[in-house]
């Protein structure tokens, strides 16, 4: 039903009239899904259940927020490292949201293809900026895009500030990395990589091992199963790298 409403909407409603008012849509759908059980711990709203979507995802269906949404917001206020400047990769609407409204950062987006909310539109294998410009950086479910992702690796190194951090997610396989660039057509991709624009499949260690030949130290923070988990709907098991410079 939920998709269903979504893929209405955005058929029948412009874009950017859409997500101004993203807000106020999801309230009349959302309010069937008020309750006590859960809580969504970017826009605090208690809730009886969350919507389960596509991979077993768990959705709020007030702020739109996914699992992986929640648990980088639980991340960056438990590591207490966003300060000064910030920049975040095509960034979810509910992080765009909350982040933009954090007055102790100076927080800016980017996002290459028109798809999110951003003030930039950075390649990020050649990034628009100075050397050691930004504190933090958060790039989730970008570098399975890119092509030249050791270029991306050392702008990502160039921009960053000594001692300041990346918060890295893709999704991750065991075993090695499987890449092959002979794979070019969107049916091909989302039969060997899971999704029609991805060009790879990381394995933990196989990324570990790109960062640290760009200069980086890489830290593997994994989250299992808990009481946390289930209240805030976190996925029971994911990996985050925190990379520092």
């Amino acid at each position: 039903m939920y998709n269903f409403i979504k893929k209405t909407l955005k058929s029948l409603i412009p874009r950017q009239f859409l997500f101004k008012n993203e807000l106020f849509f999801r309230y009349f759908y959302a309010v069937f899904y008020i309750g006590n059980t859960h809580q969504c711990n970017i826009c605090d709203k208690k809730l009886r259940v969350f919507i389960k979507i596509e991979n077993e995802d768990l959705l709020c269906p007030f702020c739109g927020s996914l699992s992986r949404n929640r648990r980088l917001w639980g991340i960056l206020k438990e590591d207490n490292t966003l300060k000064g400047n910030v920049l975040h990769f095509s960034p979810s609407r509910n992080l765009y949201r909350k982040l933009k409204k954090n007055k102790h950062i100076n927080y800016s987006s980017s996002d290459f293809e028109n798809e999110f909310l951003a003030d930039y539109k950075f390649d990020i294998t050649d990034i628009n900026q100075k050397d050691e410009t930004f504190d933090t950086i958060i790039c989730y479910h970008i570098l399975e895009h890119i092509t030249d992702d050791q270029k991306a690796m050392s702008e990502l190194y160039r921009i960053l500030k000594p001692n300041g951090t990346i918060y890295i997610q893709t999704p991750f396989k065991k075993g090695d990395i499987y890449e092959d660039d002979s794979i070019t057509s969107p049916e091909k991709r989302l039969e060997h990589f899971g999704q029609e624009d991805h060009v790879r499949v990381y394995s933990v260690d196989g990324l570990k091992v790109r960062l640290k030949k760009n200069g980086f130290k890489v830290s593997v923070k994994r989250f299992n199963n808990s009481l946390n988990s289930i209240y805030n709907g976190f996925k029971p098991s994911e990996i985050v790298l925190i990379v520092n410079k």
